[in-house]
């Protein structure tokens, strides 16, 4: 039988989000180690698929889960408890760029991918190839793979035109993005579902037009030679 989310682990994320405090918590801490290792079980054979397809640098599904408590320091919300399970998974060698994003949850599950914190040197050579190859650009953004499973690149955008690019720029839309990721949204049936493993594998999997495409650009230089 495939490796599934139980409904007892959505549940948990429930209450705790209509009890989200130290002392609820704590008193039910057994639902949250069940909980958690549900989820860890399921990521780590998520792990093991992904590794059929990519070069995974991250070890295991433990190293890839954030934790469930919140940093408040900062926050007016002061609420201690995440209600859902988030975790990360990093490619690996220099030359396979970007990374994948997962987020399990009521209502919060979600599979995404892409370069979400670009440094500013990355941010240029990015917004350099889609000035140079635009075309290229919306070549690789209408692949079908990607559009039929997450539609639209997504990110924050600057205001108005980056330093360097006029505004006039037939791509400017495409150019003020300073993240460059893709996600897709699953139901709460749909994680329960016993394929859902299948399903989450292949939303990333669906990624790799793109990652192959920004791998290429960022381990390269304007005229195409390599920079590692």
């Amino acid at each position: 039988m495939a490796i599934t989310i139980k409904n007892s682990t959505i549940e948990f994320l429930k209450k705790l989000s209509k009890n989200n405090d130290r002392e609820w918590f704590n008193k039910n801490k057994n639902l949250y180690l069940a909980a958690h290792e549900n989820v860890v079980s399921f990521v780590e054979v998520l792990l093991s698929e992904m590794r059929k397809h990519d070069l995974i640098e991250t070890r295991t599904a433990k190293d890839s889960l954030f934790r469930i408590y919140r940093d408040i320091r900062f926050s007016k919300d002061k609420s201690p408890y995440k209600t859902y399970w988030a975790g990360h998974f990093k490619r690996a060698t220099k030359k396979l760029r970007g990374g994948y994003y997962f987020q399990i949850g009521p209502g919060e599950t979600m599979a995404a991918g892409g370069f979400f914190n670009p440094d500013p040197k990355d941010l240029l050579r990015i917004r350099k190839d889609i000035d140079l190859n635009s075309g290229d650009w919306e070549k690789m953004l209408n692949d079908k793979k990607i559009a039929n499973a997450f539609g639209q690149l997504r990110g924050e955008k600057v205001a108005t035109s980056p330093k360097g690019f006029s505004k006039d720029n037939p791509s400017i839309e495409l150019l003020k993005h300073k993240q460059f990721y893709f996600s897709k949204r699953f139901t709460d049936k749909e994680v329960l579902a016993n394929d859902f493993l299948k399903q989450i594998n292949q939303t990333f999997r669906n990624l790799r037009p793109y990652f192959d495409y920004m791998s290429e650009v960022l381990t390269t230089d304007a005229n195409g030679v390599s920079l590692i």
